[in-house]
């Protein structure tokens, strides 16, 4: 396990900034990861950096569309995040992780990270979001609106790698303003200015079906009975994912063979279900 001392000058911690775009507004509606992208930073120099996009598996809604103008033809030959994963660790370990309004970030971090069966990073995590709630106090605290009141050029917006560069600019600037108004220049500080560390957001222990919960085991093939909210029958062969909770109901987000991307199934209204060889 790493160790990260409280006392540490932030002159000497390393940073990762990271962003990345998604199909969704969130994982628990079974959305995906279609670009990721950090920045390896120590005393503000560039040491590592890394972006892909990234075959997300299902369709980019046309919400997400509108804010990142990622299309599906973009994603042609695109690889998997699990493809991707080790390289974006690597960048990663050791490091303080940073990120705009990071809870949503981390959210997607976590479930494509438990797709791909990879343990998480274990760095502390550093919201710029919540550090400018802090220390400012701007009308809007969007990451353009906030790059343009501490007057830091942005980079493209709505894109991971430019996204990842206004956190940057913004962090540095926080940073700045920290050391020289409020004598903050350790990690502790940081962390303790911040209220704490962002917490990382780890998978809920659910009570699972025997069948699942040994297909999600061995990444096994499952097929069903199942009623949808019209009432009608269908059999599938899917392939699950992961199960999560959303307003007393079980939600099983799996790869459907028949519609050729994920889908999500209400548990209860599984009729049958059996692993497959």
């Amino acid at each position: 396990m790493v160790h990260f001392d409280p006392d540490q000058p932030l002159s000497e911690t390393p940073f990762v900034i990271f962003d990345v775009e998604t199909t969704g507004l969130s994982p628990a509606y079974g959305h995906r990861v279609c670009e990721i992208a950090c920045l390896r930073l120590l005393d503000g120099v560039e040491a590592g950096r890394f972006e892909s996009l990234v075959d997300p598996g299902r369709p980019i809604s046309s919400g997400a569309y509108r804010v990142n103008r990622i299309s599906a033809e973009m994603l042609v030959g695109a690889p998997a995040f699990e493809q991707v994963a080790e390289t974006l660790l690597a960048q990663m370990e050791g490091a303080v992780l940073v990120a705009h309004n990071a809870p949503f970030d981390l959210g997607f971090l976590a479930a494509e990270l438990e797709f791909a069966r990879l343990f998480p990073p274990e760095g502390p995590v550093v919201d710029t979001l919540t550090l400018v709630r802090r220390a400012y106090s701007f009308a809007r605290n969007g990451l353009q609106a906030v790059a343009s009141a501490l007057e830091v050029q942005p980079g493209p917006a709505h894109r991971a790698m430019g996204d990842v560069w206004t956190t940057c600019q913004v962090l540095e600037q926080i940073l700045w303003d920290l050391d020289h108004r409020w004598g903050v220049i350790t990690l502790g500080g940081l962390l303790d200015f911040q209220g704490g560390p962002i917490p990382y957001p780890l998978p809920h222990v659910l009570p699972l079906p025997p069948a699942i919960a040994e297909a999600l085991e061995g990444r096994r093939q499952v097929r069903m009975r199942y009623i949808d909210a019209r009432g009608q029958e269908t059999e599938r062969a899917v392939r699950p994912m992961r199960v999560h909770e959303r307003r007393g109901h079980l939600y099983l987000l799996a790869h459907c063979y028949q519609a050729g991307e994920l889908r999500t199934f209400r548990l209860d209204r599984v009729v049958e279900m059996a692993l497959e060889d």
